[in-house]
């Protein structure tokens, strides 16, 4: 499934209509039809429903809701916002044939009357404004929408929540807080967006009838249970430790030792064939403890128990995870860069390691093996120079922009994890919940990158199946004997086990 702009749903619509020869009027009414067949399953026939009607095509989408429930036997109202000479069109059409059917249309008059009118009513159904919005909407939208979102009632929304932007990089804007939204043939960018996810509520997707041609040149994909099921590389029964991996983790420290503790036992407990953790002598003790299947290797280390500068041979790996708990002394970061442009690898880098990057972000330019790069917001707005704000406001831009100048593959965390390729295309993770929002839950996501990463499948669906099967872990602890207030990135470590006995 795709993820587009407004722009490019646009384009979409065009392409269905000028190339394939689909009309307007046709797919408004399916549009409308699998809308009404969603409403159906959530709404009571005893139940009195407010169909907003706003111009243009989320306008007209309303007007096929209301006929088609109002044909099954649903008590409808629509109330019509626009004034009458702005329907036009396809919108036009739909209108009439409503009002043909025995529908009554009735017309904005104030505030006042659409509070009256919600009194009267127990479901909304939002048809108001499509993805065309920019900025604040305009009376008597925004009177609606205000109206609606302070009534209490179970609202609806078509496509979008009116007044919500579908692209990313939302200034100001007041929308509606949908229960439930039912997105018309692609999800829209701003559903990914943690400023305007939340407007959204529940929300599916129906299908309208555009070829999925109509989207091929959108570059951004929803990446689930079903790609990861297709995808998961299965182990013949003539499996050994050398076809799986060496991975080779470096980081640590002697007052972190839990960080790279984490990532190699994530490493191990997703799939990796060997396991060798590189750290100071003093992290190795701890790290054993947990890790008994790993073997490791002791690193040079300064006064204080940081890594500190040294040749390390990499050739006998299949990749190499680097940065994780290794704090931020300049001795420390002059050995990842060096590590780092050496090593003839897949390289995944995070945490203290973005940092040391920093300094030399054009090294990863030169370097001939993939580079994956796994920052949080935070460590984002570091990277870039943007604020954290704008990292939040525009992932899926800021991440592309990065990605493509660099050569590198990166893995933007948060509420929606966003995989970006070199090229610019971008998968977008659907697993996970709050339960993640807390100290170790990168560390533990590195071991899975990692392992994931020296499977035999491409590098951009190893990682959308790491951060697919980390997320659904977390989900599955909390739908069984886990809180989102008591997960810990260990839970979700040994949870992983669950996770591969569902695709097995």
């Amino acid at each position: 499934m795709h993820i587009v702009t407004a722009k490019e749903m646009y384009e979409a619509d065009r392409y269905a209509m000028e190339k394939i020869g689909i009309e307007g009027k046709l797919l408004m009414e399916n549009a409308g039809r699998a809308v009404a067949a969603k409403v159906v399953k959530r709404v009571d026939e005893s139940m009195r429903i407010l169909v907003l009607c706003g111009s243009g095509n989320n306008g007209g989408d309303g007007f096929v809701i209301a006929r088609t429930l109002f044909q099954q036997g649903y008590a409808v109202r629509l109330l019509q916002l626009a004034p009458n000479q702005k329907i036009t069109g396809d919108a036009a059409y739909h209108k009439l044939l409503y009002q043909n059917s025995g529908g009554k249309v009735e017309q904005w008059e104030s505030a006042a009357s659409l509070s009256t009118v919600l009194k009267e009513s127990d479901v909304v159904i939002d048809a108001m404004l499509g993805i065309g919005v920019t900025g604040k909407p305009r009376p008597p939208y925004d009177q609606a929408i205000e109206e609606v979102n302070k009534a209490g009632l179970m609202v609806l929304s078509v496509d979008i929540p009116s007044g919500v932007p579908a692209d990313e990089g939302a200034g100001e804007f007041i929308g509606i807080s949908a229960e439930y939204t039912v997105i018309v043939a692609q999800p829209k960018q701003s559903l990914f967006v943690e400023q305007t996810a939340s407007y959204y509520g529940s929300w599916e997707v129906v299908d309208i009838g555009i070829p999925p041609k109509a989207f091929a040149a959108c570059g951004r994909y929803l990446w689930g249970e079903e790609e990861t099921q297709t995808g998961l590389v299965q182990r013949s029964r003539f499996s050994h430790k050398g076809i799986h991996g060496k991975a080779f983790v470096v980081g640590g420290s002697q007052e972190m030792p839990g960080s790279i503790a984490l990532t190699t036992k994530a490493a191990l407990r997703a799939g990796s064939g060997l396991v060798t953790t590189g750290t100071v002598p003093q992290a190795i003790p701890s790290i054993a403890a947990q890790c008994a299947e790993a073997t490791y290797l002791s690193l040079n280390a300064d006064e204080r128990g940081r890594i500190t500068m040294q040749s390390i041979d990499v050739s006998g790996y299949d990749a190499l995870a680097i940065g994780m708990g290794m704090g931020r002394k300049q001795t420390t970061a002059d050995f990842t860069r060096k590590l780092v442009s050496e090593a003839e690898i897949p390289v995944l880098i995070d945490a203290d390691g973005l940092h040391h990057l920093k300094q030399d972000l054009d090294m990863l330019r030169h370097r001939t093996h993939p580079s994956i790069l796994t920052p949080h917001p935070g460590e984002m707005a570091m990277l870039t120079g943007d604020g954290v704000k704008e990292i939040i406001q525009r992932p899926f831009s800021i991440s592309r922009q990065f990605a493509t100048a660099y050569g590198v593959y990166l893995v933007l965390k948060g509420s929606f994890t966003i995989v970006t390729d070199p090229e610019g295309n971008q998968w977008v993770n659907t697993s996970g919940n709050a339960g993640l929002a807390k100290g170790g839950s990168g560390d533990a996501l590195s071991g899975i990158l990692l392992a994931q990463i020296m499977q035999q499948q491409p590098i951009r669906q190893a990682l959308s199946i790491g951060g697919f099967i980390h997320g659904m872990a977390a989900d599955q602890l909390v739908a069984g004997k886990h809180s989102k207030h008591d997960l810990t990135a260990s839970d979700v470590i040994d949870g992983l086990a669950q996770v591969f006995c569902t695709f097995s």
